[in-house]
């Protein structure tokens, strides 16, 4: 197997102004995230979040602790959601603990000294895992969360072209957790639009995966101060970091679904600084 990782430094929204296209992209797109037996991941100092992805095919993919971490184990300090994302069901062992996750069903794992490992079901349509890890200040068991077991709230309209079920999995009225909160967006057939009106909350950061697009479409993430939003054309199975200072929306050339996680000061998912859309620029 192979770990590799990067460090992205946070950056201040005047100097953000002044990025090209391959700046925006190189300090906030995550362009590969699964790749063949291989752990690859992005340690951001936006409240210290690290997103990443494990695509096990021939042999099993544990999560190392890098060097950041300064630590025996990836969860000595930290606590990690996870999300089964693409191919057949997938196992992950936490410890002594094996959890098999299908598509779309998410497994929270909390703080603790033990080995969490990656395999697939079948090697010739390998599980693909997503995951999220932000620092915790205390233990909480691991669990498996399934679409049944999500609060969730249908939003937007066809008219608006942002119709969708907003499916929020690990949550604080769903588990306990230390800081992590992360849930997935199903947009319907003839949607395109996430989260408009757009909204900041400078409390927490945030990173968006978008998956569920087909390999010939893309979608267009904005980002951005309200009144200095900047784009990042992205594909199918690729991630952004969205710091506190910035929006964070998107429309594509086809529907799809992506997952959120955040992390920092709170839990209140409902702590977002709305825009009207009419004072974008």
């Amino acid at each position: 197997m192979k770990t590799n990782f990067q460090i992205r430094y946070a950056a201040h929204p005047k100097d953000a102004k002044n990025y090209d296209t391959e700046r925006i992209r190189e300090d906030f797109l995550i362009e590969k995230i699964f790749l063949p037996d291989e752990v690859n991941m992005v340690y951001s100092m936006y409240d210290r979040m690290i997103v990443g992805g494990a695509m096990p095919v021939r042999e099993e993919l544990v999560l190392e602790a890098i060097d950041p971490l300064k630590a025996p184990h990836f969860t000595t300090r930290r606590e990690i959601g996870i999300f089964h994302v693409g191919g057949e069901e997938g196992m992950v062992k936490v410890g002594e603990e094996t959890f098999t996750l299908g598509y779309k069903e998410a497994l929270y794992v909390g703080r603790g000294e033990r080995d969490v490992i990656f395999s697939s079901k079948d090697s010739s349509n390998p599980a693909k895992f997503y995951f999220n890890s932000v620092t915790a200040h205390r233990e909480y068991p691991p669990k498996k969360i399934t679409k049944k077991d999500a609060i969730i709230a249908h939003m937007g309209s066809l008219e608006m072209s942002n119709e969708r079920d907003i499916n929020k999995m690990i949550v604080s009225q769903v588990l306990p957790t230390c800081q992590l909160q992360m849930g997935m967006t199903e947009l319907f057939t003839g949607s395109v639009w996430n989260t408009m009106p757009a909204h900041v909350h400078s409390r927490r950061m945030e990173a968006y995966f978008y998956f569920d697009l087909p390999e010939d479409q893309a979608i267009c993430h904005f980002m951005g101060e309200i009144k200095e939003t900047r784009h990042i054309w992205m594909r199918n199975n690729q991630a952004v970091l969205s710091p506190e200072w910035s929006i964070h929306s998107a429309a594509a050339t086809h529907n799809y679904t992506f997952i959120w996680g955040m992390g920092g000061e709170n839990q209140d998912y409902s702590d977002q600084d709305f825009s009207e859309i009419i004072d974008l620029k």
